[in-house]
């Protein structure tokens, strides 16, 4: 059956026009020329690779009554600080999109003994809000539409490639073509299954109704759509393995991907590079899906694996840039980390005290991003969540002169900041330590989480070797997970596989915190308890128009 719901729009044509930044992320209109003859040649597929996932997979939602509430502008900015709101990273006071709530514990002991509750619970608010009626004040909605669009932009662009005619080597060019549209589906299905309760395949599309996915009520657990991300990984692997010219590969994927994204960590990747981000990204499906209670040494061993074929730290992988105009986000409102960037009380997003406490003391990168606040200017915001304030402000790397040589976790400025879309090396070499820790491999484990202190410029006191206590190790892990991995959309899946966003009652929360109180007073041995939901329902507006079958899996967490 055929559906055409509410993220299932027409792919628009991006076309190429000139090899300009400025003209390179144009978006044409889809019925002139039609999307089967614009596509017909090997650079009109091209462009429509770029086009598709960069503007309709990362920038979809065009709908107003769900983006006219907006605070920033594309996916970066809203999906991934719903994951860093609910796992203390940041706090927003902005009631727009509803991101004042849904990082709210449920309540916190201060030092003295004192109980503050939070009379609307992150659970409640979401539930409440998770209506098709709600529009833009549906937290749940977001990540799962772009995710969609992303999906089936993908889908239109391989039903499309194998009736283009390539010069060259055609095969190894549609092979690059292949590879970029299963790993995009990949990532995507990826996502929904890393985050919602259960999820749907949509691997079809129906050319009679504007080339939308072919949909139904079956329902998919979310271990069902991360089994569908590794497959579709698994393609990608297969497409690049099959690819015999690497210069004709390179020259598809070089304009597949935006020039002003084709710089520092970011470039068009060799087909082992890519591989090898791959087998990270599988790494991260297995790992962030599972309890860490629950990791069995089988579990251990098959992490360790991907990641040591995975990414390295002279690989290229995928990141995002800001350039001048069309850019797919921007440099000042397109991301969480330029929307946290600035004094606390004029930025969208609040730094949390619970991060930097997970800083080493030393960490050169803690001085180089951070500066802390005294007196009156320290931000005190008791109004909507009583772990708002902080004493901390974000630098700009592009409009301060910074101490360190550290690396920087933001910039303003256009161009100058490293939006990592995907898996990264510090992602990598972390999974690496957590396995070998777990395995009995401590020093080992302790060496990677050292190899990512020294990559990032930490200046750290090498620990490998020093630290031989398996609890102490798996710590020290833990904070570089925090701090290292900082704005690239994990932290919510670590609180979960770790326990910490459950009740206090079944082991979850977290103690010796530091919280500021509304009169200023700084407790370090306050009490959390998150109770925020695991995993996501299904977004109401989904299921409203698209209702589950009858072998449906649930659409909702029984939480």
């Amino acid at each position: 059956m055929t559906k055409k719901l509410i993220y299932i729009i027409p792919v628009l044509l991006a076309s190429i026009i000139g090899a300009s930044c400025k003209k390179q992320l144009d978006v044409k209109n889809p019925n002139t020329p039609t999307l089967e003859v614009a596509t017909k040649t090997e650079s009109g597929i091209i462009a429509f690779g770029l086009g598709a996932i960069y503007q309709n997979g990362f920038n979809g939602i065009v709908d107003t009554k769900y983006n006219g509430s907006f605070l920033g502008n594309s996916f970066f900015f809203l999906a991934p600080a719903y994951h860093e709101l609910m796992a203390d990273v940041i706090s927003s006071e902005a009631s727009n999109n509803v991101t004042n709530q849904v990082g709210v514990p449920d309540y916190v002991i201060l030092d003295n003994g004192v109980k503050i509750t939070n009379t609307a619970p992150s659970t409640q608010v979401l539930r409440i809000n998770n209506s098709i009626t709600k529009a833009g004040n549906n937290p749940l909605y977001f990540e799962w539409a772009w995710m969609y669009f992303l999906n089936n932009a993908c889908n239109n662009l391989l039903s499309l490639v194998d009736s283009v005619k390539f010069s060259g080597d055609a095969a190894s060019k549609k092979n690059a073509v292949k590879a970029w549209g299963y790993w995009w589906k990949g990532f995507a299905y990826s996502r929904i299954g890393s985050i919602y309760y259960a999820g749907l395949i949509n691997d079809t599309l129906d050319p009679s109704n504007n080339y939308t996915s072919i949909t139904s009520g079956n329902y998919k657990a979310s271990a069902d759509i991360i089994t569908q991300s590794n497959a579709y990984f698994d393609k990608a692997i297969a497409a690049l393995n099959a690819v015999t010219v690497t210069a004709d590969y390179s020259a598809v994927l070089k304009g597949m991907i935006p020039s002003f994204c084709q710089t520092g960590k970011g470039g068009v990747l060799t087909p082992a590079m890519w591989i090898r981000s791959i087998n990270t990204m599988k790494a991260r499906n297995l790992l962030v899906n599972k309890r860490a209670k629950n990791m069995t040494t089988a579990d251990w061993n098959a992490l360790l694996t991907l990641v040591n074929s995975g990414i390295t730290s002279t690989d290229l992988v995928f990141t995002g840039r800001t350039a001048s105009s069309n850019n797919f986000f921007t440099a000042s409102g397109g991301s969480v980390a330029a929307l946290a960037t600035g004094s606390p009380s004029s930025t969208t997003y609040k730094i949390s005290e619970r991060l930097v406490q997970d800083y080493t003391p030393g960490d050169k990168r803690l001085a180089n991003d951070f500066v802390q606040l005294a007196g009156s200017a320290v931000y005190i915001n008791q109004r909507g969540g009583f772990t708002y304030s902080t004493r901390f402000r974000v630098l700009d790397s592009g409009g301060a002169t910074k101490t360190y040589s550290a690396m920087s976790v933001t910039s303003k400025l256009v161009g100058a900041y490293e939006l990592y879309i995907a898996s990264s090396y510090e992602e990598n070499e972390l999974m690496k330590a957590e396995a070998n820790i777990k395995l009995g491999n401590i020093a080992t484990g302790l060496a990677s989480v050292d190899a990512v202190r020294t990559y990032q410029g930490a200046g750290l006191a090498a620990v490998s070797g020093v630290i031989t206590d398996p609890l102490l190790a798996y710590e020290e892990v833990r904070k570089e997970r925090r701090t290292g991995l900082l704005f690239r959309g994990l932290s919510l899946y670590d609180a979960r596989r770790w326990g910490v966003l459950d009740d206090i009652s079944q082991g979850g929360g977290r103690t010796n915190c530091v919280v500021i109180s509304s009169d200023g007073t700084v407790n370090t041995k306050a009490t959390i308890n998150y109770n925020f939901l695991d995993y996501w329902d299904v977004p109401n507006d989904e299921t409203t128009l698209n209702p589950p079958s009858a072998s449906s899996a649930p659409v909702k967490n029984p939480k």
